[in-house]
């Protein structure tokens, strides 16, 4: 994390004792502060669920398949062409 960084918002956590211990030696194994290795950690798992939570990973069949939909789509069902008219009637 860079040092230059304004920090301006604050956490605050609470634990146990074992686990504020726990904390405390893997901070000191990598010679950070505990914030700096809470937020470091946390921060890389954040990203992690993030992109799981928001990214399609798709197989090289599945993505082909994907463009040749894209390519062809399919035409609109009565259910589509209703929703197509409502939208055009409340925005008029």
């Amino acid at each position: 994390m860079s040092a230059t960084m304004t920090k301006e918002s604050r956490l605050n956590i609470r634990c146990d004792s074992h686990t504020r211990q726990l904390l405390d030696k893997a901070a000191s194994y990598v010679h950070v502060s505990i914030s700096e290795f809470v937020l470091s950690n946390a921060l890389a798992s954040a990203q992690r669920v993030v992109q799981e939570h928001e990214s399609i990973t798709l197989s090289p069949k599945d993505f082909e398949s994907f463009l040749l939909a894209l390519d062809a789509p399919a035409a609109p069902n009565a259910a589509l062409n209703r929703a197509f008219q409502r939208h055009a009637d409340q925005v008029r």
